[in-house]
Protein backbone atom coordinates (compact mmCIF):
# COMPACT_ATOMS: atom_id res chain seq x y z
CA UNK A 1 0.00 0.00 0.00
CA UNK A 2 1.41 3.35 -1.08
CA UNK A 3 0.68 5.24 2.13
CA UNK A 4 2.15 2.66 4.47
CA UNK A 5 -1.16 2.85 6.39
CA UNK A 6 -3.93 1.73 4.01
CA UNK A 7 -4.68 1.46 0.30
CA UNK A 8 -8.04 3.26 0.28
CA UNK A 9 -8.64 6.19 -2.07
CA UNK A 10 -11.81 8.19 -2.73
CA UNK A 11 -13.42 9.02 -6.10
CA UNK A 12 -11.81 11.82 -8.10
CA UNK A 13 -8.99 12.64 -5.71
CA UNK A 14 -5.66 13.85 -7.07
CA UNK A 15 -2.19 12.59 -6.24
CA UNK A 16 -1.57 15.89 -4.46
CA UNK A 17 -4.62 15.36 -2.27
CA UNK A 18 -3.61 11.78 -1.41
CA UNK A 19 -0.09 12.84 -0.42
CA UNK A 20 -1.46 15.55 1.87
CA UNK A 21 -4.14 13.25 3.28
CA UNK A 22 -1.65 10.48 4.02
CA UNK A 23 0.55 12.96 5.86
CA UNK A 24 -2.45 14.09 7.88
CA UNK A 25 -3.44 10.49 8.56
CA UNK A 26 -0.04 9.75 10.05
CA UNK A 27 -0.49 12.75 12.33
CA UNK A 28 -3.98 11.51 13.27
CA UNK A 29 -2.59 8.08 14.16
CA UNK A 30 0.03 9.70 16.39
CA UNK A 31 -2.67 11.83 18.01
CA UNK A 32 -4.80 8.74 18.68
CA UNK A 33 -1.82 7.08 20.33
CA UNK A 34 -1.11 10.17 22.40
CA UNK A 35 -4.75 10.45 23.52
CA UNK A 36 -4.66 6.83 24.67
CA UNK A 37 -1.40 7.38 26.55
CA UNK A 38 -2.75 10.46 28.35
CA UNK A 39 -5.95 8.59 29.25
CA UNK A 40 -3.86 5.81 30.77
CA UNK A 41 -1.83 8.35 32.75
CA UNK A 42 -5.08 9.88 34.00
CA UNK A 43 -6.47 6.51 35.08
CA UNK A 44 -3.33 5.90 37.14
CA UNK A 45 -3.77 9.02 39.26
CA UNK A 46 -3.65 8.25 42.99
CA UNK A 47 -6.68 9.13 45.09
CA UNK A 48 -7.11 12.87 45.52
CA UNK A 49 -8.26 14.64 48.63
CA UNK A 50 -10.88 13.00 50.82
CA UNK A 51 -14.24 14.79 50.67
CA UNK A 52 -14.82 16.23 54.14
CA UNK A 53 -18.45 17.35 53.63
CA UNK A 54 -21.32 15.13 52.57
CA UNK A 55 -22.97 17.96 50.63
CA UNK A 56 -26.77 18.19 50.59
CA UNK A 57 -28.30 19.00 47.19
CA UNK A 58 -31.80 19.59 45.90
CA UNK A 59 -32.27 16.98 43.18
CA UNK A 60 -34.72 16.36 40.37
CA UNK A 61 -34.99 14.81 36.93
CA UNK A 62 -36.27 16.88 33.99
CA UNK A 63 -39.54 14.94 33.90
CA UNK A 64 -40.30 15.18 37.61
CA UNK A 65 -42.61 17.76 39.16
CA UNK A 66 -41.08 17.69 42.62
CA UNK A 67 -37.61 17.53 44.07
CA UNK A 68 -35.89 15.68 46.86
CA UNK A 69 -32.78 16.28 48.90
CA UNK A 70 -29.81 14.00 48.37
CA UNK A 71 -26.32 13.95 49.78
CA UNK A 72 -23.18 13.51 47.74
CA UNK A 73 -22.86 9.98 49.13
CA UNK A 74 -26.36 9.16 47.83
CA UNK A 75 -25.19 9.79 44.25
CA UNK A 76 -23.19 6.55 44.24
CA UNK A 77 -25.49 3.76 43.08
CA UNK A 78 -24.76 0.21 44.29
CA UNK A 79 -21.92 -1.32 42.33
CA UNK A 80 -20.77 2.00 40.84
CA UNK A 81 -17.79 3.57 42.55
CA UNK A 82 -17.26 6.55 40.22
CA UNK A 83 -19.24 9.80 39.96
CA UNK A 84 -18.88 12.28 37.08
CA UNK A 85 -20.19 15.80 37.75
CA UNK A 86 -20.49 18.77 35.41
CA UNK A 87 -20.73 22.20 37.02
CA UNK A 88 -23.19 24.12 34.85
CA UNK A 89 -22.93 27.95 34.80
CA UNK A 90 -26.45 28.87 35.85
CA UNK A 91 -26.51 31.78 36.39
CA UNK A 92 -24.01 32.66 33.70
CA UNK A 93 -23.17 35.96 35.40
CA UNK A 94 -23.52 37.30 38.94
CA UNK A 95 -26.80 39.15 39.29
CA UNK A 96 -28.55 37.40 36.40
CA UNK A 97 -30.62 34.26 36.18
CA UNK A 98 -29.68 33.37 32.60
CA UNK A 99 -28.18 29.94 31.90
CA UNK A 100 -24.87 29.73 30.06
CA UNK A 101 -25.35 29.10 26.31
CA UNK A 102 -22.10 27.14 26.08
CA UNK A 103 -22.98 24.88 29.02
CA UNK A 104 -26.40 24.44 27.47
CA UNK A 105 -24.96 23.32 24.14
CA UNK A 106 -22.76 20.80 25.95
CA UNK A 107 -25.69 19.20 27.75
CA UNK A 108 -27.86 19.33 24.61
CA UNK A 109 -25.44 16.70 23.32
CA UNK A 110 -24.63 14.91 26.57
CA UNK A 111 -28.15 14.35 27.92
CA UNK A 112 -28.90 11.55 25.48
CA UNK A 113 -25.48 10.01 25.99
CA UNK A 114 -26.00 10.03 29.76
CA UNK A 115 -28.36 7.05 29.39
CA UNK A 116 -25.35 5.06 28.27
CA UNK A 117 -22.88 6.64 30.69
CA UNK A 118 -24.90 5.61 33.74
CA UNK A 119 -24.66 1.96 32.75
CA UNK A 120 -21.08 2.12 34.03
CA UNK A 121 -20.71 5.17 36.29
CA UNK A 122 -22.82 7.76 38.09
CA UNK A 123 -23.52 11.07 36.34
CA UNK A 124 -25.03 14.38 37.49
CA UNK A 125 -25.26 18.07 36.59
CA UNK A 126 -24.87 20.76 39.25
CA UNK A 127 -26.04 24.37 39.01
CA UNK A 128 -26.21 27.15 41.59
CA UNK A 129 -29.69 28.08 40.38
CA UNK A 130 -32.69 26.85 42.38
CA UNK A 131 -33.70 23.37 41.33
CA UNK A 132 -37.04 24.56 39.90
CA UNK A 133 -35.25 26.99 37.56
CA UNK A 134 -32.72 24.37 36.52
CA UNK A 135 -35.49 21.86 35.81
CA UNK A 136 -37.46 24.44 33.84
CA UNK A 137 -34.44 25.11 31.64
CA UNK A 138 -33.89 21.37 31.16
CA UNK A 139 -37.48 20.93 30.01
CA UNK A 140 -37.23 23.81 27.55
CA UNK A 141 -34.16 22.16 26.03
CA UNK A 142 -35.82 18.76 25.84
CA UNK A 143 -33.42 17.05 28.24
CA UNK A 144 -34.88 13.86 29.63
CA UNK A 145 -32.21 11.81 31.36
CA UNK A 146 -29.48 13.61 33.31
CA UNK A 147 -29.88 14.01 37.07
CA UNK A 148 -30.16 17.70 38.00
CA UNK A 149 -28.72 19.01 41.26
CA UNK A 150 -28.88 22.46 42.82
CA UNK A 151 -26.01 23.64 45.01
CA UNK A 152 -27.89 26.81 46.00
CA UNK A 153 -27.72 25.88 49.68
CA UNK A 154 -24.24 24.40 49.96
CA UNK A 155 -20.61 25.30 49.28
CA UNK A 156 -19.74 22.57 46.77
CA UNK A 157 -19.16 24.97 43.87
CA UNK A 158 -16.91 27.23 45.90
CA UNK A 159 -15.01 24.36 47.51
CA UNK A 160 -14.32 22.71 44.15
CA UNK A 161 -13.41 25.92 42.30
CA UNK A 162 -16.55 26.25 40.17
CA UNK A 163 -17.36 29.55 41.92
CA UNK A 164 -15.10 32.46 42.82
CA UNK A 165 -15.20 34.84 45.76
CA UNK A 166 -17.68 37.14 43.96
CA UNK A 167 -20.14 34.31 43.31
CA UNK A 168 -19.24 34.02 39.61
CA UNK A 169 -19.87 30.48 38.39
CA UNK A 170 -17.34 28.53 36.31
CA UNK A 171 -17.76 25.44 34.09
CA UNK A 172 -15.81 22.52 35.48
CA UNK A 173 -16.01 18.75 35.17
CA UNK A 174 -15.16 16.58 38.17
CA UNK A 175 -14.69 12.91 38.94
CA UNK A 176 -15.10 11.47 42.44
CA UNK A 177 -14.51 7.91 43.57
CA UNK A 178 -15.84 5.95 46.52
CA UNK A 179 -14.13 3.18 48.44
CA UNK A 180 -16.26 1.87 51.28
CA UNK A 181 -17.59 4.91 53.12
CA UNK A 182 -14.84 7.26 51.93
CA UNK A 183 -15.28 9.55 48.92
CA UNK A 184 -12.22 11.06 47.24
CA UNK A 185 -11.78 13.67 44.58
CA UNK A 186 -10.08 12.00 41.59
CA UNK A 187 -9.90 14.49 38.70
CA UNK A 188 -11.16 17.90 37.58
CA UNK A 189 -10.82 19.71 34.25
CA UNK A 190 -7.82 21.78 35.37
CA UNK A 191 -7.08 22.92 31.83
CA UNK A 192 -9.56 25.66 32.77
CA UNK A 193 -6.87 27.16 35.00
CA UNK A 194 -4.02 26.80 32.46
CA UNK A 195 -3.30 29.59 29.99
CA UNK A 196 -4.58 28.62 26.53
CA UNK A 197 -2.50 28.76 23.38
CA UNK A 198 -2.77 32.03 21.40
CA UNK A 199 -6.07 32.25 19.57
CA UNK A 200 -7.61 29.33 21.45
CA UNK A 201 -10.12 28.94 24.24
CA UNK A 202 -9.51 26.80 27.31
CA UNK A 203 -10.81 23.60 25.64
CA UNK A 204 -10.95 21.97 29.07
CA UNK A 205 -14.25 20.17 28.40
CA UNK A 206 -13.92 19.54 24.67
CA UNK A 207 -14.06 15.81 25.45
CA UNK A 208 -17.80 16.19 26.17
CA UNK A 209 -18.57 18.94 23.62
CA UNK A 210 -18.77 17.21 20.22
CA UNK A 211 -19.76 20.31 18.25
CA UNK A 212 -16.17 21.57 18.17
CA UNK A 213 -14.79 18.23 17.03
CA UNK A 214 -17.21 18.34 14.10
CA UNK A 215 -16.04 21.84 13.17
CA UNK A 216 -12.41 20.70 13.44
CA UNK A 217 -13.04 18.33 10.51
CA UNK A 218 -14.19 21.13 8.20
CA UNK A 219 -12.39 23.82 6.16
CA UNK A 220 -14.14 26.49 8.23
CA UNK A 221 -12.80 25.14 11.51
CA UNK A 222 -13.99 26.59 14.80
CA UNK A 223 -13.94 30.18 13.62
CA UNK A 224 -12.78 33.17 15.61
CA UNK A 225 -15.92 34.79 17.01
CA UNK A 226 -18.87 32.37 16.79
CA UNK A 227 -20.23 30.72 19.89
CA UNK A 228 -23.38 28.74 20.68
CA UNK A 229 -26.57 30.59 21.59
CA UNK A 230 -29.67 29.69 23.53
CA UNK A 231 -31.83 30.36 20.47
CA UNK A 232 -31.25 30.91 16.74
CA UNK A 233 -33.30 32.73 14.08
CA UNK A 234 -35.69 30.49 12.20
CA UNK A 235 -34.40 29.47 8.76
Amino acid sequence: MASGIHAVTFPGESAEYRRARNSLLRAEVKLRQRIAAVAEQRRKLPAGGAVSTDYLFDASAPGEDDFKQVRLSDLFAPGKRTLFIYNFMFPERVGSMTPCPSCTSIIDAVDGASRHVVQRINFALIAKAPIARFREHARRRGWKHALLLSSANNTFNRDYHAEDETGQQWPLAHVFTRRGKKIHHFWSSELWFADPEPGQDKRHVDFMWPMWSIFDRTPEGRGKTWGPGLEYPAT
